[in-house]
């Protein structure tokens, strides 16, 4: 039996295929030989479209394959493939009919570890984050309107034209330096390298220069806020930005620092070092300048709250010399105000007086008429006054005592003997009687 890919005979006139048919009859023959397969290799340019289908390539260190993997398969996977990681693929090879493509069409994916070149980026990652040059601290806030642009990538890169377009539109009054630089390559690290150290020199003269309240020149403005930038890519593609000695540059920079490298699912060693993240280039323009239209449109807003302030102040001040003007502009009429209150007041204080005076006459007359009678019933109360005295005088009066038959019994010093011990026999005393006094002499005392 014959088979397609049999030796032809060198005598026979070969086959003449329609290039269709010929690419339907490989893919029948590779799905014969291999399907299904699976296969092991480094995920390179992945992508997801729109549609939710993915392409990316499978490479090892000799060769690679071009990969299909539609939304249906591609939802079933548990994990976000990253350029870079190591994976195992089950699928079917076939060939893609219309470009003549050799293509995998994959049916299931899985990490298998990850690939050379993420390990050594995760290595590094891991390195410079414990020296801190990933240290949110350590990172700057973007000057709201910088004088001065600095902006490091290739001449040839779309990128350029994104970023340059994007700042003329919103900012075409800041002026841009532009040094050129590699951005893939093996030398595209010290490239990069050389060119932010040509913007730090920059950036630190015009620092100096404002700190010492120089004027800058239209040749060499000032630069405070660089941007580094480079489209997309591979892993590959964007390597460069993954150097060590490139991130040790991008931290020691004076001036605010923006890295736009790649797409937004793209992450770089230098996208950690820099002050800020930008997820593509031309948001990286966008970041660092405001519109001038923003601006304009804030500094009106600011000269007409500074105009109402002004005229309210202006108003205030104006009713304050209305009201000092009545009051100075006519001094007649305040006089004769002031003249007016001061005859009301002369007036209520002689009627005061005159009350007060006929209320003392008054008095004196009512005191004139009563004078006798209160006199009288004055002399009467104190003569009863004395009377209820005097009697009670007599009733304290000792001789009515000795009148009922007592005695008052002294000794010869004249104290009162008032017990008997004081009555010694033999002692002599003198009794006050009401008529008179006797002198007796005791002879026996006895107690009750």
């Amino acid at each position: 039996m014959n088979s397609l890919f049999e030796r032809p005979n060198p005598a026979a006139t070969p086959h003449v295929w329609e290039v269709g048919a010929l690419c339907h009859a490989i893919g029948d023959a590779l799905q014969a030989r291999f399907n299904p397969v699976a296969v092991r290799g480094e995920l390179s340019g992945f992508s997801r479209a729109a549609s939710g289908h993915c392409y990316f390539n499978l490479k090892d260190a000799s060769g690679q394959i071009r990969c299909a993997m539609f939304r249906r398969s591609a939802e079933q996977v548990g994990f976000s493939p990253r350029d870079g990681e190591l994976v195992e693929v089950r699928g079917r090879l076939g060939v893609y009919e219309q470009r003549g493509d050799l293509q995998l069409v994959v049916e299931s994916m899985q990490r298998a570890g990850q690939g050379a070149l993420f390990e050594q980026f995760l290595r590094l990652k891991a390195q410079l984050e414990s020296e801190g040059l990933f240290d949110p601290a350590r990172k700057r806030p973007l000057p709201p309107l910088p004088r001065g642009i600095g902006l490091v990538t290739s001449l040839g890169a779309a990128a350029l034209h994104d970023v340059v377009t994007a700042l003329r539109r919103r900012v075409p009054h800041i002026p841009v330096v532009i040094v050129p630089a590699l951005v893939q390559g093996a030398q595209a690290p010290q490239s990069l390298v050389q060119a932010l150290s040509k913007l730090y020199c920059l950036a630190q003269e015009g620092k100096e220069a404002s700190g010492n309240l120089r004027v800058e020149s239209a040749r060499q403005p000032v630069i405070d806020t660089i941007l580094l930038v480079r489209g997309g890519g591979s892993l590959e593609d964007l390597w460069a930005f993954n150097d060590e000695q490139l991130a040790r540059t991008i931290v020691q920079s004076p001036v605010p620092l923006i890295s736009g490298v790649g797409h937004e699912t793209d992450f770089t060693i230098a996208d950690f070092c820099a002050d800020l993240r930008a997820p593509t280039p031309t948001a990286a323009a966008e970041l660092v300048a405001q519109p001038r239209e923003v601006w304009l449109g804030t500094l009106g807003l600011m000269q007409d709250r500074l105009d109402n302030a002004v005229q309210r102040v202006l108003d205030r001040q104006a009713q304050r010399l209305d009201i000092a003007a009545q009051r100075l502009g006519r001094p007649s009429e305040q006089l004769a105000r002031n003249q007016l209150q001061l005859s009301r007041q002369a007036q209520r204080l002689r009627h005061a007086m005159l009350l007060k005076l006929q209320r003392l006459a008054q008095n004196q007359q009512a005191l004139q008429v009563n004078f006798p009678n209160i006199f009288q019933r004055n002399l009467e109360q104190q003569k009863q006054t004395l009377d209820r005295i005097d009697l009670r005088l007599q009733l304290l009066d000792p001789r009515l005592v000795l009148q009922r038959g007592y005695a008052l019994l002294t000794d010869e010093q004249g104290r009162a003997v008032t017990q008997v011990r004081q009555a010694v026999p033999g002692t002599a005393l003198k009794a006050q009687l009401s008529d008179g006094a006797v002198d007796v002499v005791v002879t026996q005392p006895r107690l009750l």
